[in-house]
């Protein structure tokens, strides 16, 4: 026979993926960007909370103590991240040659667009950089993100991704190189 305590919360976890879900998966996916990923966070942090519901004492609202439990889940998951891919996925031999001057085909071209419309304002345009950033490896994105959305500064997200101010950099770098090459193919070759 199941107690009242236990059935009481899990009614009480029920209730709260009921309230909070659409919240922490919206969060889970703008720092992720990755459909599957922030799925599972939720789904790991309402586990989580339900594992450890006897130590919520209603200090705080429920709603803090779940974020605060899905901030976790997704340093977690971007540390597993950085641990796993160490290998970088693209090669600056693909952009510069051995005397490290630009490949004539690899050269940045000036973009072309109606200065009248700002692309940023464009949801065609920003459907495809979404999609070129998710094309990324995960710590590439991470640090994209990061830098240029949430405006942090180095300090702050080399020890967010456990790196080194120097891998940092070349990631950041590599990423712009990557991301420069997906919108030239998928938007300014239209």
């Amino acid at each position: 026979m199941q107690d009242n305590s236990a059935n009481s919360t899990s009614k009480e976890i029920e209730n709260w993926v009921y309230l909070f879900s659409d919240e922490l998966f919206t969060w889970a996916f703008y720092k992720t960007s990755n459909k599957e990923v922030a799925e599972d966070l939720v789904q790991e942090t309402f586990l989580a909370a339900f594992q450890k519901a006897d130590s919520f004492e209603n200090k705080s609202e429920p709603k803090t103590w779940l974020f605060s439990i899905l901030k976790n889940k997704i340093a977690d998951h971007f540390r597993k991240v950085y641990r796993n891919n160490s290998k970088i996925e693209i090669s600056l031999e693909y952009f510069f040659d051995e005397n490290e001057n630009w490949i004539e085909n690899q050269k940045p071209k000036n973009w072309e667009f109606d200065d009248e419309k700002h692309l940023l304002d464009n949801v065609e345009f920003n459907q495809t950089l979404k999609n070129c950033l998710q094309k990324l490896p995960e710590k590439w994105n991470a640090s994209i993100i990061y830098k240029f959305i949430e405006e942090k500064n180095a300090d702050q997200i080399c020890q967010e991704l456990e790196i080194s101010p120097t891998n940092y950099w070349q990631i950041l770098h590599r990423s712009k190189l990557q991301l420069r090459k997906c919108l030239e193919l998928n938007w300014f070759k239209k």
